[in-house]
């Protein structure tokens, strides 16, 4: 399949196809939460590694999760100084959640807003999105579109020539995961973002 404009990527995961774009760290396969299930279906991914839902902004992604007044504050003040970026905070899931995103534990879900302007412009679209790094799972993340294309032929993968036929996007490295339990945040992956366990 030939890669895609934006608009075009747009319009196919608001029909609930799986689409790949670039990000600040890999690029991602994503997909509208209702449509996650394609995605674990796509790379070959385990039920026991979730999703993360990645959004345009903080306002966009809070409805997708739920925690008391004193809980929202400190997570307001993590997003405050940490986002967009690459930092994805575990949190208690909402019922807007499709239990596909983590099928082993649906009451979690971890949330991101990417600093990349290509990702956020596409997402304020399409609203908040299923992600993952675009591989098959326990392959290492692909970091080129047009591998993603030859990897992935029913995905819609962004066309990279507007793109300044740069080669390679992001980072490269996965980002920091700290899931938030009633003692404070435990970092389960540490990525580029130094998150203190209690902050």
């Amino acid at each position: 399949m030939p890669q895609v404009s934006q608009q075009q990527l747009i319009a196919g995961a608001k029909q609930g196809k799986v689409v790949s774009f670039p990000t600040d760290t890999v690029p991602a396969l994503a997909a509208v939460p209702n449509a996650a299930s394609l995605i674990f279906a796509t790379k070959k991914r385990p039920p026991d590694k979730p999703l993360i839902l990645m959004g345009s902004s903080p306002e966009a992604i809070w409805q997708y999760v739920r925690g008391n007044p004193q809980e929202l504050r400190i997570w307001e003040g993590v997003v405050k100084q940490y986002w967009p970026g690459q930092l994805t905070l575990v949190l208690p899931a909402s019922e807007l959640v499709p239990k596909t995103m983590n099928p082993l534990d649906p009451t979690t879900i971890g949330v991101r807003i990417p600093n990349s302007i290509i990702a956020r412009n596409i997402l304020k679209e399409t609203g908040c999105l299923a992600t993952t790094s675009a591989n098959l799972s326990g392959e290492p993340p692909i970091e080129n579109l047009s591998e993603i294309n030859d990897k992935f032929p029913n995905v819609l993968v962004l066309n990279e020539e507007p793109l300044n036929n740069q080669k390679k996007y992001g980072s490269g490295l996965p980002s920091t995961v700290a899931k938030w339990t009633d003692t404070g945040w435990i970092i389960l992956r540490q990525g580029s973002i130094k998150l203190m366990e209690n902050e």
